[in-house]
């Protein structure tokens, strides 16, 4: 949700920053000179080309950036890129010539105007530290004392953004907090409600959830909130079971054909029924696929290696071990070392070769865990997941 919100908002800017940079080029370099000051009218040199040439290759850079699901990095690159140029034109074309130089684009100022629309620290201050020294460095090299005015400005100017900067972040914040109640809140009455159903649910909902987190976080691929929408996904991976049958759900001995085509129901079942959930709808996957198999031999889509949602690949891990590792009504649980084994073993068939290699290395930690565990403590979310 954050990161759709993210792309959108910086798409609207990267919008109104070409629109108002190209406006205020026309109206100052061609407008203002022949209809108000009846002088000829011209860019002041002509490496001022380079500002546009360089604007133009950004875009298929922001298009490729944003396939890749890299949208974070769309503004720095943006920022950075057009910066460098500015500053580089401007010293071309004012450095040893007669005209002087008296300030620069107007889109200057709504850049850091709309700093606060981001809601990155970080991004302000690359931004509004960088506008500045741009025209500190520009006046050393120029001689150009008039420049310590639009130095001044932007250092008001940002000041007033950091201000509001700090205002949204505490909305934001607000708001995120009683979201994120209200999300545990529902997805502790989901569990409550599979546990009246089925006591093991509830248990194995949060072991699942929680190796298949360490194993993500070891990817390392994964921000912060997709660790929580992940983990909120995974307690939630076995909902659909809560329409299967009790005498098929509990039985004790070994299922038939016809009751184990009710039992591959569940996951298709539970997608639907959490598809439209803001918090875990970008993780439907890990509810759907997480009974697929490497091999494209599991259900309910028989997917195929990569073709499996990688968050589904993990849960898949965590939701094996987790099956072998605790008791069930038909056995008792499996050694760790022999679950391990296991795992191992299914290396290219069930499981990915990849994970299964991230695995062995975070194998400690759910060994730790497994030890830890108490059966009959109040479920929270984990420190690892909390912002």
């Amino acid at each position: 949700m954050l990161r759709h919100e993210e792309q959108r908002t910086v798409k609207w800017f990267l919008i109104f920053f070409y629109i108002i940079l190209v406006g205020y080029d026309f109206f100052y370099y061609y407008f203002l000179p022949v209809h108000v000051k009846n002088e000829h009218s011209g860019l002041p040199s002509n490496f001022w080309c380079l500002n546009y040439i360089v604007l133009a290759i950004l875009i298929p850079i922001i298009f490729y950036l944003n396939k890749v699901n890299k949208q974070f990095w769309v503004k720095y690159v943006f920022f950075i890129s057009y910066l460098l140029t500015a500053f580089t034109v401007d010293i071309l074309s004012f450095y040893g010539s007669k005209i002087t130089y008296t300030s620069g684009n107007v889109v200057e100022v709504f850049m850091v105007f709309a700093l606060p629309i981001f809601l990155n620290t970080r991004y302000f201050w690359l931004v509004s530290l960088g506008v500045i020294a741009k025209y500190i460095l520009t006046a050393i090299i120029l001689s150009n004392s008039y420049l310590i005015l639009p130095i001044i400005i932007f250092t008001i100017i940002s000041i007033m953004s950091f201000f509001l900067l700090v205002r949204f972040q505490g909305y934001v914040r607000a708001i995120k907090i009683s979201y994120d109640n209200q999300l545990e809140g529902i997805v502790k009455g989901v569990i409550a409600t599979l546990e009246l159903k089925d006591p093991y649910t509830r248990g194995h909902s949060e072991r699942v959830a929680s190796y298949a987190l360490l194993l993500a976080k070891g990817i390392d691929k994964f921000s912060k909130e997709e660790q929580k929408s992940f983990y909120y996904a995974c307690l939630l991976h076995d909902i659909g079971k809560v329409h299967i049958p009790d005498q098929i759900l509990m039985k004790p001995g070994k299922l038939t054909i016809e009751e184990f085509e009710i039992i591959k129901s569940h996951p298709s079942v539970g997608a639907e029924a959490v598809k439209n959930v803001e918090g875990i709808k970008d993780c439907i996957c890990v509810i759907r696929s997480h009974h697929e198999r490497w091999d494209g031999k599991g259900y309910p889509d028989q997917l195929k290696e990569e073709k499996i949602p990688l968050l589904a690949r993990v849960t898949s891990i965590a939701d094996a071990f987790d099956a072998m590792t605790s008791s069930r009504s038909y056995r008792a649980a499996m050694p760790v070392e022999e679950a391990y084994q296991r795992i191992i073993d299914g290396k290219g068939s069930q499981f990915d070769p990849m994970l299964v290699e991230e695995f062995k290395r975070v194998f400690p930690t759910w060994v730790e865990f497994h030890e830890k565990y108490a059966w009959t403590k109040e479920w929270e979310l984990p420190k690892e997941v909390e912002l």
